[in-house]
């Protein structure tokens, strides 16, 4: 068994590696910090359980409790209620029902008439359902609701790097994949929005003025954005296994 001090010395840059690579996946709210003190709790948990065998290697063991301790810290700091969770899901399986058969992106009004509301409470109902991420904590524990897909998906963003396992790289490379496909498919408004908010860096105020719309008409607009793109990666998730060399990046 590794000596406990030995151990957290030798096998620190592991931690920090394993917390950048779950970083370059995750809002730029999370500090690498937290990440790396979560990993080294997670190292000194390994320490202590391991038992040496021929079929388990320390460090192969370490890094699952390394990155476990890791998701376990954002999961703590996840901060949305899941009444808000709840909305959100709602507005989700209402524009998957609608574009499956439709075949297009519906509009709010027909999003809605859907969910058996009117424009006015729907438009509350995305005001509610902010702060909800394209891929966020919670997915990265199974959800019966959820389809299981996107947690899949999730997993793989997690996990997945160029020196890892290749089918986590390549499950990694097809999440890129469909993530620009639902992108390309919203709206050219909420494309806008996006863009402006995430490629151009600018507040609401500013994507209000640019766009003529009030912060709040901002807020919900993305959050519909969000609800759209999670929808679509539902939709999509794992009907068939990647072909070799999927593999792309989301500018």
């Amino acid at each position: 068994m590794p000596h406990a001090d030995d151990s957290l010395v030798d096998y620190a840059p592991l931690v920090r590696k394993l917390a950048l690579q779950l970083l370059a996946r995750l809002p730029a709210s999370v500090e690498l910090d937290d990440l790396i003190q979560a990993g080294m709790i997670g190292l000194l948990d390994a320490v202590r359980r391991y038992q040496e065998t021929a079929d388990a290697q320390f460090e192969t063991y370490a890094t699952t409790r390394i990155r476990g301790a890791m998701l376990d810290e954002l999961r703590g700091q996840d901060w949305l209620p899941r009444s808000v969770r709840a909305k959100a899901r709602k507005i989700e399986q209402a524009i998957q029902q609608l574009e499956q058969r439709l075949m297009r992106a519906p509009s709010e009004a027909e999003i809605a008439q859907q969910l058996e509301i009117g424009l006015g409470e729907y438009q509350t109902l995305l005001h509610d359902a902010q702060g909800v991420q394209i891929v966020h904590y919670e997915d990265f524990a199974a959800d019966s609701d959820a389809g299981g897909g996107l947690a899949d998906w999730s997993s793989a963003l997690a996990h997945g790097s160029a020196d890892g396992n290749p089918l986590d790289s390549l499950l990694a490379g097809d999440f890129r994949q469909a993530l620009i496909h639902a992108i390309d498919a919203l709206p050219e408004r909420e494309k806008l929005l996006l863009s402006l908010c995430y490629e151009q860096g600018l507040n609401l105020k500013e994507i209000g003025a640019i766009m003529n719309v009030t912060e709040a008409r901002v807020c919900q607009l993305r959050s519909q954005a969000t609800a759209r793109i999670r929808a679509k990666l539902k939709e999509q998730a794992w009907q068939e296994l990647p072909q070799e060399g999927q593999i792309a990046q989301v500018i």
